[in-house]
């Protein structure tokens, strides 16, 4: 048995990305994705839920926040990384995960975090971690 809650924004960026592979995705160009956070649970809470849904969906808009309107190739702490829409789901992911271990989500139980990246309609990329 499992449970789970969505919280759901948006990131809007400017990024390069390297290799051939990218073709013409390795000039600078602008990326808007739907970012979705998925908490996972195995119980619920005492509350009945898995997280505070308000407290996720603020965490996740913070770390999202701080990465929006940014040229990511400018970005000390991403020097080096290809940011690719798995990579950007990865390092969001990351982030929540650290920020649910601090307990900025309060005091969730959770038992893993699935961050995707929709690009579009027809394309997505999603990156899981446990907790």
């Amino acid at each position: 048995m499992s449970f789970s809650i969505t919280v759901r924004d948006h990131i809007m960026v400017a990024h390069s990305l390297r290799g051939d592979v990218f073709g013409p995705a390795q000039q600078l160009h602008g990326a808007t994705f739907l970012v979705d956070a998925t908490f996972r649970a195995d119980e619920l809470d005492a509350h009945g839920v898995v997280v505070d849904i308000g407290r996720a969906g603020q965490v996740l808009r913070e770390i999202v926040g701080a990465l929006t309107y940014r040229n990511l190739d400018d970005e000390p702490d991403l020097q080096g990384v290809n940011t690719t829409t798995e990579r950007l789901c990865q390092i969001i992911g990351d982030r929540l995960a650290a920020r649910v271990r601090d307990g900025d989500v309060g005091e969730a139980s959770l038992s893993g975090i699935v961050v995707t990246l929709h690009e579009s309609h027809v394309a997505w990329a999603s990156y899981e971690v446990a907790l």
